[in-house]
């Protein structure tokens, strides 16, 4: 029987396998109960384009103290990594909920990260 982590790192592979064979520039979100994390890497991993996270200080100062885990900072997060991933140049990204389900904080950081202007 898995336990919780290993269903969705289970669940993670089968993504990154796909997108792996796309070659597609990828859009990977991590998520703990306190931030959120996102980066852009290439297709196979070996190299991050991009990074923003509610760690970093000029998130943590627009989102306040200890306010990292929920959907304001998400989607704080998610136009911080469009406007990084198009500084550097990538406009399209295949997105990587790393087996996350696609609800509340994912969701809010990969609808922002649209209305940013990045496409996946």
């Amino acid at each position: 029987m898995l336990n919780k982590k290993e269903q969705r790192l289970r669940r993670a592979r089968q993504t990154r396998a796909r997108i792996a064979d796309q070659g597609a520039v990828r859009l990977t979100v991590f998520r703990t109960n306190l931030h959120i994390y996102a980066s852009v890497t290439t297709g196979d991993g070996a190299k991050v384009l991009a990074s923003a996270s509610t760690v970093e200080k000029e998130v943590r100062e627009q989102i306040g103290k200890d306010k990292g885990g929920n959907t304001a900072a998400a989607v704080l997060v998610g136009k911080r990594i469009a406007e990084k991933a198009k500084a550097a140049g990538v406009e399209k990204v295949a997105f990587d909920r790393a087996g996350f389900a696609y609800h509340g904080r994912v969701k809010a950081l990969a609808e922002a990260a649209r209305e940013a202007g990045l496409q996946f």
